[in-house]
């Protein structure tokens, strides 16, 4: 490998863990401005969406560039994969953050409802495995990646329970229907971005063994 390559992968990973720290922080964001009936916070993650956009575009291109300019093979080749692959992952997890920052302004005011499911554990749980999942990326660590994967069931249960718990309390008032299927989305979109956390793991995992472990491995 190049001097000159070396020091693009390099920049390559920086502008990574540049978009990563953004998105982790909208997300949470997000999640205190729902929780805390914080308007002016959920505005400004809405605000923030096209830095990310922009982030994610950069780093698009310069993995596009190094590909075309080196043509990379093996390990370098699988690692600008898979940064790839990451950074569309991010971007869509900081647009479920947009998303759930609307409802939450949806939600604020006089009219907020109460939620019927326990949306701050999810989402504590969802952070986790988001923080969980960046980090292994950044210590390459395939057992912390494995770790996250393993969480992913909990948050689908969760989600289950949730819905189960939606339908109920429309049974019991349906004057509050609108605002339930706002809570409804927002376990969805929470119950997404454990998958998308869950993605990442797995991409850490084919980063660093060059195994590929996404629906369950490639079947002979």
């Amino acid at each position: 490998m190049t001097v000159l390559m070396q020091k693009e992968l390099d920049h390559l990973k920086q502008l990574l863990l540049e978009l990563s720290a953004e998105v982790e922080g909208r997300v949470h964001q997000a999640m205190q401005a729902l929780l805390t009936n914080d308007r002016n916070l959920a505005e400004k993650v809405k605000a923030g969406d096209d830095q990310i956009d922009n982030l994610e575009i950069e780093l698009e291109e310069e993995c596009l560039k190094v590909l075309a300019l080196h043509q990379p093979v093996a390990t370098d080749l699988r690692f600008i994969v898979s940064i790839l692959k990451i950074n569309n992952d991010l971007e869509r997890v900081a647009d479920l953050g947009v998303n759930i920052a609307d409802w939450a302004i949806d939600l604020s005011g006089a009219n907020r409802i109460f939620c019927p499911y326990d949306v701050a554990r999810m989402a504590e749980r969802v952070e986790q495995m988001l923080k969980m999942s960046l980090d292994a990326l950044v210590e390459r660590d395939t057992e912390l990646a494995r770790q996250t994967i393993q969480l992913d069931d909990e948050v689908d249960t969760m989600h289950k329970a949730n819905f189960s718990c939606i339908k109920e309390a429309i049974r019991n008032d349906v004057k509050d229907l609108d605002g339930l299927v706002l809570y409804l989305s927002i376990s969805r979109y929470l119950e997404r971005m454990g998958d998308l956390a869950t993605n990442i793991a797995e991409d850490v995992v084919y980063q660093v063994d060059g195994e590929i472990i996404r629906h369950g491995g490639i079947q002979n």
